[in-house]
């Protein structure tokens, strides 16, 4: 008889530690743009490229992995996607280029995303109802210390050293992140629970998903955030740096709490639910970052971008995505319930697809200038209001 394979603490903690990938390669590194870009001989476009490269990656990664794994099983395309991800960031850390950077980052994107989607398909496997619920809820609070701490860790790394020890610093948490799957991910996907459908099976279900249109509105409200988001998160470091003079240590601590700025937003919208109807919540989200986009760009066509202007914008941008992101997933979801896993993959690969497109946009006037960011900003927060009230508008009567 097959021992059935339980939900344990252990593997609830490795999965937070696989969601940690994207936060970690990106924010740890974000301090470090202007350095990388002297050190290596590149633009500010050329090294915002590298984050598009990764976020493509991710997004490709998390649309394939999930569908892939419920072929082939969890385990071992887990174990997999940790290897191939420490050893993309090994080649990061040793790159005399710029171009083999982008090559790199594309490859730990893909096996991070991969990682990171089929962690969360082993937790799906193995808990069902209220203990799902719980489960997810609390990876998702203990996975917003990441980007918290990343670019905290970040700094603090350039100011010892220099930018490639926080790829080797990636890559050291990769090889533990290897030994903890090792240790605590079994195979959640037994032989008769796998389907042949693969990618082929998951094409069909998004097709009958990309044919509801509140659906496609509600992706919409979270790709044209995120993109807006991560406007801010390729050029800010330009701005506050080379532009105003911030040092790397003071950019991190600013980005950080930006950051906890945005998962307290989360954390009061998820207080919110079944007293404010959800889509007012992300309407005033919307809002806010189109006020700052605003704002920002004022800021850049009269006044020279000042620093407390950008700190401000800032800090209302990221602080409005915590209450447009998670809410505009939620809804998305609640559309498709006959679809979840693929509704999902198709959201993040919107998200992740956003963020990689904006990402060298955002740079392309060059490492003085705010100006293409805001509009990207604005622009964004303008798509994602069109998502919710156009495409996504509820049926007479509905409550949400």
């Amino acid at each position: 008889m097959r021992r059935r394979v339980r939900l344990s603490s252990g593997l609830v903690a490795t999965v937070i530690f696989l969601t940690a990938i994207a936060p970690l390669a990106t924010d740890m590194y974000v301090p470090a743009f202007p350095s990388v870009a002297g050190d290596l001989s590149a633009s500010a476009t050329q090294v915002q490229l590298t984050l598009t490269t990764f976020f493509v990656g991710m997004a490709l990664g998390q649309l394939a992995g999930g569908p892939v794994s419920d072929q082939y099983g969890r385990r071992r395309l887990l174990l997999a996607s940790v290897v191939l991800m420490t050893v993309a960031s090994v080649v990061c850390a040793l790159t005399p280029s710029i171009g083999i950077m982008m090559a790199a980052r594309f490859a730990q994107g893909f096996s991070g995303g991969w990682a990171m989607v089929i962690g969360r398909a082993v937790i799906v496997d193995l808990a069902a109802g209220a203990q799902l619920v719980r489960v997810l809820n609390v990876i998702a609070a203990v996975g917003g210390i990441a980007p918290i701490a990343g670019p905290l860790v970040g700094a603090v790394i350039l100011q010892l050293s220099g930018w490639r020890l926080s790829f080797w610093a990636v890559a050291a948490l990769g090889v533990a992140m290897l030994v903890a799957a090792l240790v605590a991910v079994p195979e959640s996907l037994p032989r008769e629970r796998r389907h042949g459908g693969g990618l082929r099976s998951f094409a069909r279900a998004g097709r009958q998903v990309l044919a509801n249109r509140r659906y496609v509105g509600y992706l919409l409200v979270s790709g044209s955030a995120m993109g807006a988001l991560f406007a801010y998160v390729a050029t800010s470091a330009f701005v506050l740096q080379s532009m105003n003079g911030l040092s790397p240590l003071a950019y991190s601590v600013d980005f950080a709490a930006n950051a906890a700025g945005m998962t307290v937003a989360a954390l009061v919208a998820a207080r919110l639910v079944g007293r404010v109807a959800t889509r007012k919540v992300i309407l005033a989200g919307q809002v806010a970052a189109l006020a700052a986009g605003g704002a920002m760009l004022a800021g850049a066509l009269w006044f020279g971008t000042p620093l407390l202007l950008a700190i401000v914008s800032f800090a209302v941008l990221m602080t409005a995505q915590g209450l447009i992101g998670p809410n505009g997933g939620a809804l998305a979801s609640a559309e498709v319930p006959e679809h979840p896993g693929t509704g999902s993959a198709m959201l993040g690969f919107v998200q992740w697809l956003a963020a990689g497109t904006i990402a060298p946009i955002a740079g392309l006037g060059g490492e003085h200038t705010a100006v293409p960011m805001a509009l990207l900003m604005i622009g964004g927060a303008v798509l994602s209001m069109a998502g919710l009230l156009v495409l996504a508008r509820p049926p007479r009567g509905a409550l949400i």
